[in-house]
């Protein structure tokens, strides 16, 4: 059963969120504050960590790159509230794997926390044998198809930790940035449906009918269109290339790290996660095309 550690000075906030996680097979551990917390780490041992911002003695964003510095493979979640973009922002770059508004807790948590324990989960039975390679090139050509970006997204993350190029929250934040420039380029590039479309189809799906998503797989130009990723790795450094064949986007909108405003801007979530996750983000001049390319973090609040 997964473990989560919860930093948290609310009593009442605290169990609310620890029932929402047992209530989904988590085992739950609480903290008032962050340096109980890492007081705690040894002998709770989470797979996770879920921290508040504002607290008393240690703070989330404290937690944070404390955590970073002396629990590498430990990654953490930080919850924010409404006015904190700037410092999520900050606790990004620190090295937190992702964050989720306090507004948008009902609907994003357990999915948050999925998504991160998923991501430190890749399968390292071909460790040993990676230990030895030195260069490594991949050429997908993909179909719209959501189903096939976990599995490509376990394949780079396994690469990623048996060439020793990330250690382990660093290859869960890698993680997230490919899933989300993927899915975009699948959802919003090739198959060209905003993201007002897809929070309306999730709001008032039918069980039987068939989705729009799924609509639009079927129906020409779209279902005609593929993703292009292609992937080179060394010890030194890891280039990733996703290309869709959409019309492209006003790359204008392309947040740099450390923009607290993208969070205003429609999808700018995602955005902002793969410009602060990776060393480098850039886009062609159509908006259909990103290069992620990724070193090892050297120190502090280096990437």
């Amino acid at each position: 059963m997964p473990r989560v550690l919860i930093a948290e000075d609310s009593m009442t906030q605290a169990i609310q969120f620890q029932i929402m996680l047992e209530e989904a097979a988590y085992e739950v551990a609480h903290c008032i504050n962050g340096a109980k917390a890492l007081e705690a780490i040894d002998e709770i041992r989470p797979d996770v960590v879920l921290t508040d911002m504002d607290m008393p003695e240690m703070n989330g964003l404290e937690l944070v790159s404390s955590l970073r510095f002396q629990y590498p493979s430990i990654p953490t979640i930080l919850m924010t509230a409404n006015g904190s973009d700037e410092l999520a922002v900050r606790a990004l770059e620190e090295g937190a794997a992702a964050y989720v508004p306090k507004a948008r807790l009902d609907e994003m948590l357990l999915s948050t926390v999925e998504q991160v324990l998923g991501l430190t989960r890749a399968d390292r039975d071909y460790s040993h044998l990676i230990d030895c390679l030195q260069h490594n090139t991949f050429d997908f050509l993909l179909p719209n198809n959501l189903a096939l970006i976990d599995p490509l997204v376990d394949l780079m993350q396994q690469m990623l930790s048996g060439m020793s190029l990330c250690d382990t929250v660093e290859r869960v934040r890698v993680g997230m940035a490919l899933e989300h420039a993927l899915a975009n380029a699948m959802l919003h590039g090739n198959l060209e449906l905003s993201r007002a479309q897809l929070a309306e189809e999730t709001e008032t799906g039918i069980e039987g009918l068939r989705s729009e998503v799924e609509d639009r797989q079927m129906q020409a130009p779209y279902c005609d269109r593929r993703v292009r990723f292609q992937a080179t790795m060394s010890p030194e450094e890891a280039t990733f290339v996703i290309c869709d064949e959409g019309a492209g986007f006003d790359t204008s909108m392309v947040p740099r790290s450390g923009d607290e405003r993208v969070l205003e801007r429609d999808g700018g979530q995602g955005l902002l996660l793969m410009a602060t996750f990776m060393t480098e983000m850039h886009f062609n001049d159509q908006g259909n095309q990103v290069t992620l390319v990724k070193r090892p973090r050297l120190s502090g609040r280096d990437r």
